[in-house]
């Protein structure tokens, strides 16, 4: 399995934080963010790793991590000269996954919880989510799995998924498709032949979408706490998670 951290977007949120710097390279804990994506990324035994960001802050991500060797990996970068979606970027790393599974990380995503586990032990078929109960679901992609159609709240690695929604005016649950995402090959099957949203975007629910159509999609409901640092106040939070 291969990796894929995806540090996009312009971070018009935490500006004026982001006017000179990438968010995904803002310091959390003395360590810019996307150090902790990375950190799931080795813990799980991954170590071929693609890094896709604008061109605008490339140097700096290219000046932190080098070619991976002091983190006992290797690094390839990608450029993503229009941000065009998730989806998008993913497409971008088709050869460099050569035929193989990947785990997609987003950037600026903090977890509290081992993932490592989970991708470890994924069987590499289909696509395999995580999910997290959040207080505003409808700011996220939402989804029902068979433990909250039953009002059973744990752990599962195994959950199968039942329906999926992009940010959702009235959301069916309040469980969030978080920043992590583990695909076999076909993803780039479903990325070549998708259309853009109305948002001129290519977007990563599709994909998954997908993927529950046939049947393919499982996930993995969190139980302690995530943060999609894209404000000041979550950025505030991650630096209170990474510091307990």
């Amino acid at each position: 399995m291969k990796g894929i951290l995806i540090c996009g977007g312009s971070g018009t949120r935490l500006r004026p934080l982001t006017e000179k710097t990438h968010k995904s390279l803002l310091s959390i804990g003395g360590k810019p963010m996307v150090f902790y994506p990375l950190q799931i990324l080795l813990k799980a035994g991954i170590k071929e790793i693609m890094l896709i960001t604008g061109p605008e802050h490339s140097g700096a991500f290219m000046q932190y991590l080098g070619s991976g060797a002091k983190f006992g990996c290797s690094f390839t970068y990608r450029i993503q000269d229009e941000p065009k979606g998730i989806a998008q970027a993913l497409g971008m790393a088709e050869a460099f996954a050569d035929a193989g599974p990947i785990c997609a990380l987003l950037g600026d995503n903090i977890f509290e919880e081992d993932l490592s586990k989970h991708i470890h032990s994924w069987s590499g078929q289909g696509g395999h989510l995580f999910f997290k109960e959040v207080t505003e679901p409808e700011r996220f992609g939402v989804a029902t799995v068979e433990e909250t159609k039953n009002q059973k709240r744990k752990t599962s690695n195994s959950a199968p998924v039942l329906s999926l929604e992009e940010k959702p005016a009235k959301p069916k649950s309040n469980l969030a498709v978080t920043g992590c995402y583990l695909y076999n090959s076909r993803c780039f099957e479903i990325i070549r032949n998708l259309k853009p949203s109305a948002r001129g975007e290519l977007e990563i629910t599709d994909v998954s979408k997908k993927y529950l159509a046939w049947g393919e999609l499982t996930a993995t409901v969190l139980r302690k706490e995530w943060v999609d640092a894209g404000t000041h106040e979550a950025l505030k939070r991650a630096e209170e998670l990474v510091r307990r």
